[in-house]
C-alpha cells in the first residue's frame, strides 16, 4: 500500500479533544465532524486541507479518550495517514480498525509542506522533498490487510473469520 501526500504537520500530545472537540462528539454524521477536526489546534485546518494530504505529528498523537470520533474525522476530511513519532494505543488500534493508516517514525526531519512517498509494506518513508527515507517497522500483515479493505468491519466481511 502506498500514500503519497503533502505535509500538515503540528507537534506533541495532540489529544482526542484536540483532534475533534468533545462537543462535536454527540453527531455520528461524519461531515460534520470533518468540518472541526482539528480546529481547536488550527481554526483553519478544515478550510484548508486538502483531501489525500498527510498529517505529521510528534509524539503522543491521539492521547486521552478513547472515543472513535477523532481518526473518524480524520478520515472523513481525507487524511490519507497519519506519521508520528508515536500514538496513543486505543487511538493507533481506533485508526486501524476504521481503515486510517499510521506510521511510527522519526519525524524530526519531516517539515510542513514537505511531499512524502509511504511504502507501508516496505517499511519506508520518502521525503521527496528532501530526497531522505526514513525508516519505521513496517505493520502486521493482518494490518495492512484490514487496511487495504478498509477497516476491520470490510476485513471480517471478505475474510469470513468472524460471523458478523
Amino acid at each position: 500500500m502506498n500514500i503519497a501526500g503533502k505535509v500538515y504537520k503540528y507537534g506533541d500530545d495532540i489529544d482526542t479533544d484536540r483532534i475533534i472537540p468533545g462537543k462535536y462528539t454527540k453527531t455520528m454524521d461524519f461531515n460534520e465532524l470533518a468540518k472541526h477536526a482539528l480546529e481547536d489546534l488550527d481554526p483553519d485546518f478544515s478550510t484548508n486541507f486538502i483531501s489525500g494530504n498527510i498529517l505529521v505529528a510528534g509524539e503522543n498523537f491521539g492521547c486521552g479518550s478513547s472515543r472513535e470520533h477523532a481518526p473518524l474525522a480524520l478520515k472523513q476530511i481525507g487524511v490519507a495517514a497519519v506519521v508520528a513519532k508515536s500514538f496513543a494505543r486505543i487511538f493507533y488500534r481506533n485508526a486501524i480498525n476504521i481503515g486510517l493508516p499510521l506510521v511510527e517514525c522519526d519525524t524530526d526531519l519531516i517539515l510542513d509542506g514537505d511531499i512524502l512517498e509511504i511504502d507501508l509494506e516496505a517499511g519506508r518513508v520518502f521525503n521527496a522533498t528532501r530526497g531522505e527515507n526514513i525508516a519505521f517497522k513496517s505493520l502486521p500483515q493482518v494490518m495492512i490487510d484490514t487496511l487495504h479493505q478498509g477497516g476491520l468491519v470490510p476485513y471480517l466481511k471478505v475474510n469470513k473469520t468472524y460471523k458478523l
